[in-house]
């Protein structure tokens, strides 16, 4: 069978034999129009192939390509970056305008971690000697070494804003970071919901009111409360502090050797501070009632239904689409999709070697009616495998998704999705893999590319750091490819608008609300290519509202938009019309 048990197209499968004894019956009557086509812009010509188009499937293409032009049927595409869930709902501003307490509170944290004055009180004034006792004693109790010394001659003193939150060395060090990282969200065997740390910054709906509220929760969480975690070696119960990794001074340089001998204690120290912290600055710069009631709104909305909400926008605005092209989506999208009306309406086609660990993967639709045979095959190991020899190119398992798919009229496609990395390197290559996989291979050579991805291309790239859009632009138009935006990409038609706040880890990345726009993510990252020779636009739009509609200069996520990345959509026709 060409499908696994979740009606995924199996890695490598072989494209369809009937391609080739279709060939065998017709090649004497097609090979001279294919031999034009080849040579006035056919696809074997613009994806640099190495070999001749199939001269059936040339021949179908073409047929189809007209048969489309005389009905006048058009191709809607539309792609959309998801995004992963965050688990931190303050980690980006947002635009909420039902609630002013929003902006109030990040402006007020803001304002406590850039002047904090007299507020700037010494770490043991939050996190007082009794906690550290009690900390000491439990730490003490798993057979960690003592840091006591770190605590008295230098953590107890230092200011929190200046000698502890704003503290590169400590950053540098990932003394507070580390910890955080591997025990804010913790996803536990056979539970939807993950379990979350007590601490301002993750999903946890427990009571912060008070300091020694908070420490009671953390100390038990920490220390007595066991998660069953999936390993590689089966289910495994352990408490958080079980989890902690010690930080060497191999990999983070800046931390000196004795800290590495005691990092498990001293990172722990250092996050319970850093949490202590945090349910300070909030307890002062807001009521409790207030800014705990508008986190629990923000994590329904843009953590527990974030899938629900993504699923309802693709459902409801943009289920007339022929082909969607997603980035980013959890195996939970996946299955709640295949439940809906969207699983009756679409293929909807995973890559056979999901990411099962990361959770992100991209993942294609195909509108049944457009496609009724389905997908034909996967071919993502072969784009894989078509990187220049020796080339790094910096990709993840579950990024690349590259399928076959024939549709009514008979038109051969290569439909694929890909999320780039942060800074934009693997998109060339990724496209130049795609167009030699294409062109050496004459089956594949007569297909019809549409090609939805986040290039995470860059207004104003880093030289050799960030992939420039108007280079971008410049090699998919080499490939005799053009886009949703034509051959030349605006500059400044932007489908991210995202920057962090000071609710999160790295402080140095922080945006002040008055800079989100200069300082943050604000990028024309999303495109559709297709080949220039077969397809014209007839009409392309974006939208951060879920309604066909783009607000400029908003930052997004909203409670009613759930992703960092616009939806990109685009109507197209053939050429030949």
């Amino acid at each position: 069978s060409r499908y696994n048990s979740r009606g995924v197209a199996s890695p490598g499968t072989p494209l369809p034999s009937s391609y080739r004894n279709k060939a065998l019956l017709i090649v004497a009557a097609t090979a001279l129009y294919t031999a034009f086509l080849y040579h006035s812009g056919g696809a074997g010509q613009f994806l640099g192939g190495t070999v001749m188009p199939d001269p059936a499937l040339a021949s179908a293409a073409s047929a189809g390509l007209k048969k489309m032009a005389a009905s006048h049927r058009k191709l809607q595409v539309s792609t959309w970056n998801v995004a992963a869930i965050n688990n931190n709902p303050f980690e980006y501003w947002i635009t909420f305008d039902e609630n002013p307490s929003y902006d109030e509170i990040m402006t007020s944290i803001e304002q406590f971690l850039e002047d904090p004055g007299d507020r700037d009180v010494p770490v043991s004034a939050v996190f007082t000697d009794a906690m550290f006792d009690r900390l000491e004693e439990r730490m003490k109790g798993v057979g960690w070494d003592d840091v006591r010394s770190y605590w008295e001659s230098d953590f107890k003193g230092r200011k929190i804003v200046s000698g502890f939150m704003k503290d590169k060395a400590l950053g540098s060090k990932r003394l507070a970071s580390m910890p955080d990282r591997i025990t804010n969200t913790i996803n536990v065997a056979d539970e939807e919901l993950p379990v979350c740390r007590p601490t301002v910054i993750n999903m946890y709906d427990g009571d912060l009111s008070t300091l020694d509220v908070w420490w009671a929760a953390w100390e038990k969480f920490m220390f007595d409360t066991k998660l069953s975690i999936s390993t590689k070696d089966g289910v495994v119960a352990e408490e958080p502090y079980k989890m902690l990794q010690p930080i060497k001074k191999s990999k983070y340089p800046d931390i000196t050797v004795e800290e590495e001998r005691v990092s498990l204690p001293l990172q722990t120290m250092c996050g319970a501070i850093f949490d202590a912290i945090l349910v300070h600055m909030m307890n002062t710069v807001s009521d409790p009632s207030v800014w705990q009631s508008l986190k629990r709104t923000m994590v329904e909305n843009l953590n527990r239904q974030k899938v629900p909400h993504t699923l309802d926008i693709l459902e409801n605005v943009y289920s007339p689409s022929d082909i969607i092209t997603l980035q980013e989506v959890s195996s939970s999208l996946i299955d709640q999709a295949r439940k809906r009306t969207l699983g009756q309406r679409f293929w909807i086609v995973a890559p056979g070697d999901m990411d099962a660990v990361r959770d992100q993967n991209s993942v294609i639709f195909l509108n049944k009616e457009t496609f009724p045979a389905g997908p034909s095959a996967e071919i993502t190991a072969l784009v894989e495998n078509s990187f220049e020899d020796g080339a790094s190119v910096p990709i993840a398992r579950g990024d690349i998704l590259a399928i076959t798919a024939t549709d009514r009229d008979g038109i051969p496609f290569v439909v694929s999705s890909f999320h780039g990395d942060t800074n934009g390197l693997a998109t060339k290559p990724v496209l130049s893999a795609i167009v030699k996989a294409m062109g050496s291979d004459s089956s594949l050579a007569a297909h019809k590319l549409v090609f939805g991805l986040d290039a995470n291309t860059y207004e104003k790239a880093k030289p050799g750091k960030q992939q420039d859009v108007m280079e971008w632009g410049e090699h998919y138009v080499s490939h005799g490819l053009t886009s949703c935006w034509g051959d030349v990409p605006n500059p400044s038609n932007y489908t991210t608008f995202n920057s962090r706040t000071y609710l999160q880890p790295q402080l140095n990345k922080a945006c002040k609300k008055s800079n989100k726009r200069e300082n943050g993510d604000v990028n024309p990252k999303d495109f559709i290519l297709f080949g220039k020779s077969d397809f014209k636009v007839v009409q392309t739009w974006k939208d951060n509202t879920g309604e066909k509609t783009y607000t400029e200069n908003m930052a997004f996520p909203t409670l009613n938009f759930p992703s960092d990345h616009g939806i990109l959509a685009t109507i197209i026709e053939p050429s030949a019309s």
